[in-house]
């Protein structure tokens, strides 16, 4: 397969020398463990002390990684990455909710975004998270079938009403609907409600989309398991495959409650794992879809090389590779100069209550062997290649 992701020319060409500067002096800071510690306390207690922070945050790291702080604010990003054929997928990213009220918010706010992707060839894919339209909580006891108690029940009816609304109107604006993946001790419950969801609005194609988070060892039991469901029942699986974002969380918590982690043992075991799943996808691709949610270079070039091998068209509308907003340019500007789909997941949303997804960000880029020094390296290469101009 060409080798084509080293192209930094394509990966940066919408960004100007001063954007590819300020995006070379936050991976040099993200770069650093005890730098990413301790901006994460100091931001922390900076915004819950009301501290004036919101206009530096907003000119680093929230306009690096972020849209904006609202839907329309976006549109100047998407339109502007459509131009190179990168897509966007408009992600309210306000974590950690625990009212009706905000889940009620949340649950208007991707409506919205629905509504904006129904309208604009530049955005295929609405988002939520689970969590997003109910207590994690209440997930939580339910994955561990415990009886909801009548005030819980109710709660929990209005959260399936909730995801009931947002399937239902993607499936009559047609437009694909990712449902992200959380937290292993939650996702049982969300898993069945999604599945409900496939059997109801998945019966001509994949509108509503799960995720399988293949950090997990058992994840691909789990998709065969669905197919099997499927097939019997006649609906089509749409998934995004990524590798998953808790990975501390997971072994920390399975250690304190001394049970088998269900992290893979290794970071190869979970390559093995994803390139699997994406294996089992194409091999069935008459009834699924897949969103390859990956920064990892070689997952993508064996993607590529298997719909090749298969002699699957590049624009197939059922295999989108997907990428963060602010990382791996290099994959998303690449891949769509070379004819294939792809998606940048572009978040939103206040500037406070945006931080904590900023911050796994940030956590995340420090945890994962690579990542950030692959990302400067490229940045080198293209300012190097500017200046030699």
């Amino acid at each position: 397969m060409e080798k084509i992701f080293d192209n930094t020319q394509v990966a940066f060409s919408l960004k100007s020398d001063t954007e590819l500067d300020r995006a070379y002096f936050l991976f040099k800071m993200i770069d650093s463990e005890p730098l990413v510690r301790i901006g994460t306390a100091v931001t922390n207690f900076a915004i819950k002390a009301h501290l004036p922070v919101e206009g530096l945050i907003r000119a680093t790291v929230f306009d690096h990684f972020c849209g904006g702080i609202n839907e329309d604010d976006c549109i100047t990003v998407v339109d502007k990455m459509f131009t190179k054929g990168v897509s966007s997928v408009l992600d309210y990213s306000v974590e950690g909710k625990e009212e009706e009220a905000q889940f009620d918010a949340a649950l208007e706010m991707t409506l919205k975004t629905i509504e904006f992707a129904k309208e604009r060839l530049a955005i295929p894919f609405a988002v939520f998270k689970p969590t997003g339209l109910g207590r994690f909580e209440l997930y939580e006891k339910l994955g561990e079938k415990q009886t909801l108690n009548p005030t819980e029940q109710a709660e929990w009816d209005r959260v399936v009403a909730r995801f009931d609304k947002v399937c239902s109107e993607a499936h009559k604006k047609d437009v694909a609907l990712l449902i992200d993946g959380e937290e292993s001790w939650m996702q049982d419950a969300a898993d069945d409600l999604v599945t409900d969801m496939m059997r109801k609005y998945n019966k001509e194609k994949a509108i509503v989309f799960n995720t399988l988070q293949m950090y997990r060892w058992d994840r691909l039991d789990y998709l065969k398991r669905l197919h099997e469901i499927a097939k019997a029942e006649g609906f089509f699986i749409g998934m995004k495959l990524v590798r998953g974002a808790y990975m501390e969380k997971e072994n920390k918590r399975a250690e304190e409650k001394n049970y088998v982690s269900p992290i893979c043992v290794s970071k190869e075991a979970t390559d093995v794992n994803y390139d699997e799943a994406v294996h089992y996808m194409l091999d069935h691709l008459e009834t699924m879809s897949i969103f390859a949610g990956t920064h990892n270079e070689l997952s993508s070039y064996k993607l590529m090389e298997m719909m090749q091998q298969r002699g699957i068209a590049k624009n197939d509308q059922r295999i989108w590779f997907g990428q963060l907003y602010g990382m791996s340019d290099n994959i998303s500007y690449n891949l769509a100069e070379n004819g294939y789909n792809v998606a940048k997941y572009l978040p939103f949303g206040p500037v406070k209550d945006v931080m904590p997804y900023l911050i796994r960000r940030a956590e995340e880029n420090t945890s994962v062997a690579g990542q950030t020094s692959r990302e400067l390296s490229m940045i080198k290469t293209e300012r190097k290649r500017r200046k030699g101009k």
